[in-house]
């Protein structure tokens, strides 16, 4: 099967899924899945930050490589300045940067997770549960599933679509990962021995920020890969590493997306 070339642009909620796509990729048969990673932590690696910091060494690498052509699929994160009167004005200097020497470029949008799980250890960060019932909902997936849909498709794809109407734009879900494993985590439903905090191997997490455990990374990753190249996850054997049904849970996340972002 025919893989795409890729520029894939974020931080490191972002990161570990365009890494580990590439294996999960050439598991699933797109032995020519070609991905060129740009990384930047924290807000350093929103679509808004990599423009504006234009004397940046990762400013002049995404020109360069989108100078090249051929890039097929282009990825960002969904992080945009909250300050701003205009959301989606990193995305769209990118995009619009990208159709020059890319015309047929297809733009997909990486949802991640909200940070700090448990707060932070300084107090100013609530944690997940405070943080959803400061802003009026009932739990944090209530609030997760409204920033998907209300925020990031509304605000921000949703104008991108009329301002680029002829270049298809799609979202990845990727955050749902996180948040269904560690409610999972908490309802005693996993096959493994996993902690909320601790080594990447065998947790949810692995700091108070709320990076990425293994086994959020392997679900999120094959949502990336059904996202990107439609795969059927049922029928997938790629080994995860871990006892629980990771293809499953993927697999439902994915279902439950709007199959208008798809």
């Amino acid at each position: 099967m025919s893989g795409s070339t890729m520029l894939l642009i974020g931080n490191s909620f972002f990161k570990p899924y365009a890494n580990n796509l590439e294996n999960v990729a050439l598991d699933a048969g797109f032995s020519n899945h070609n991905a060129n990673v740009v990384n930047r932590g924290g807000e350093n690696g929103r679509p808004i930050n990599f423009w504006n910091d234009s004397n940046s060494a990762e400013h002049q690498e995404i020109k360069a490589i989108l100078d090249g052509g051929g890039i097929e699929i282009f990825g960002m994160t969904s992080g945009y300045d909250i300050d701003s009167d205009n959301p989606t004005e990193g995305h769209s200097a990118w995009i619009q940067y990208a159709l020059q020497n890319n015309p047929n470029i297809i733009i997909f949008i990486a949802i991640g997770s909200f940070d700090f799980p448990n707060g932070d250890s300084n107090g100013t960060r609530p944690d997940w549960d405070t943080f959803a019932s400061d802003n009026g909902f009932n739990s944090i997936q209530e609030f997760y599933d409204y920033y998907i849909n209300e925020v990031i498709h509304k605000e921000i794809v949703d104008k991108l679509r009329l301002e680029f109407p002829s270049t298809k734009i799609f979202t990845i879900p990727t955050g749902w990962a996180t948040k269904n494993l560690a409610q999972m985590n908490l309802d005693n439903e996993l096959l493994d021995d996993i902690s909320m905090v601790g080594p990447k191997s065998s947790s949810i997490f692995t700091d108070e920020k709320g990076h990425q455990g293994q086994i959020v990374i392997e679900t999120g990753t094959m949502i990336w890969l059904n996202s990107i190249y439609n795969v059927d996850l049922s029928s997938f054997n790629y080994n995860t590493g871990f006892t629980t049904d990771l293809h499953s849970i993927a697999n439902e996340i994915i279902s439950n997306h709007d199959s208008n972002y798809k």
